[in-house]
């Protein structure tokens, strides 16, 4: 362990400390500076190519990824807790699904109850909430349609063409709950916006339900060669968890469930919004690679 001379004042090896930092922050350059240059063409041709992910069609005619995730599939992904967040809202609350492909989760939630397959426990017998879908492409079904018809565009909205972020607060309003399986939080280009725009999207009191798949564990469980989906890193390089950044942003609560046993190591995300003052940690994007999911390299705002 290595000591120092007692005789030295606290306040001068403090101040050698921070005029060392500084040397070394001026050493690395714009990078350990936060600088703002422009998203490099290498990546900007991989969001090219995301695009065309989006787009993109099985010979069968059907998505090359998943659109159809139920109610059920909702509660095995999301956190623990989930189940009974949604079956306590009532029919004056709102809920909002980012990334909702078909809506089947929000059309399982309003099944009639004498209809409802078991495994739909997190309905509850309580009138049901309103509820919005996102999705970044109209992908309704016929299904879909006849619901809304039955129950009112007020009940059930279905929104798409853009992204969460380019909805304008009036547009969408304010939310009890909000989930995401593998949508925005797994998709997006600037992490931090996209919490940053779910968190004031929500009532204070009001919960976001998520997962980061091929992430760094909490509990560092995950496994010696891990292909990591979504990185975060600090000025210097060095990793950060994304649970330890996003306990970092103000006014919330943060619980993660670490899940190894998974094809990729995931991170189970709620977040409770406690008080209306929240900021986050600005991310910036410095590595991506087009893929469903993409493969996602941020550095932290210092």
């Amino acid at each position: 362990m290595r000591t120092v001379n007692s005789s030295v004042p606290r306040w001068q090896t403090a101040a050698a400390r921070l005029a060392i930092l500084i040397v070394i922050i001026q050493a690395l350059g714009p990078r350990a500076g936060w600088s703002q240059e422009p998203v490099q063409p290498g990546i900007k041709e991989e969001f090219l190519e995301q695009e065309k992910i989006y787009r993109s069609r099985r010979a069968d005619g059907g998505r090359v990824y998943t659109t159809d995730r139920g109610l059920s599939r909702y509660a095995e992904l999301l956190p623990s807790g989930f189940c009974e967040a949604l079956s306590r809202l009532g029919s004056s609350d709102r809920w909002l699904d980012i990334g909702a492909g078909q809506g089947q989760a929000i059309l399982d939630y309003y099944v009639p109850e004498d209809a409802a397959a078991p495994a739909e426990k997190c309905r509850g017998s309580a009138p049901k909430a309103r509820a919005v879908a996102i999705s970044i492409e109209d992908r309704r079904r016929d299904n879909w349609k006849q619901q809304a018809a039955r129950l009112g565009n007020d009940r059930i909205r279905y929104l798409s063409g853009k992204r969460l972020g380019q909805y304008s607060p009036e547009e969408l309003g304010k939310f009890q709950l909000i989930t995401d399986v593998y949508g925005g939080f797994t998709y997006t280009e600037d992490l931090s916006r996209f919490v940053d725009k779910v968190l004031k999207l929500l009532e204070d009191g009001g919960s976001f339900y998520t997962l980061a798949t091929g992430v760094h564990l909490e509990d560092g469980t995950d496994k010696l060669g891990t292909l990591y989906l979504t990185e975060l890193e600090d000025a210097f390089g060095r990793e950060v968890k994304v649970c330890s950044w996003l306990k970092k942003i103000s006014c919330v609560q943060v619980t993660c469930e670490s899940k190894s046993d998974l094809k990729r190591p995931t991170q189970l995300i709620k977040i409770r919004k406690v008080c209306s003052d929240t900021s986050v940690q600005r991310t910036k994007l410095v590595e991506f690679e087009a893929g469903y999911p993409p493969a996602r390299c941020f550095q932290l705002d210092p």
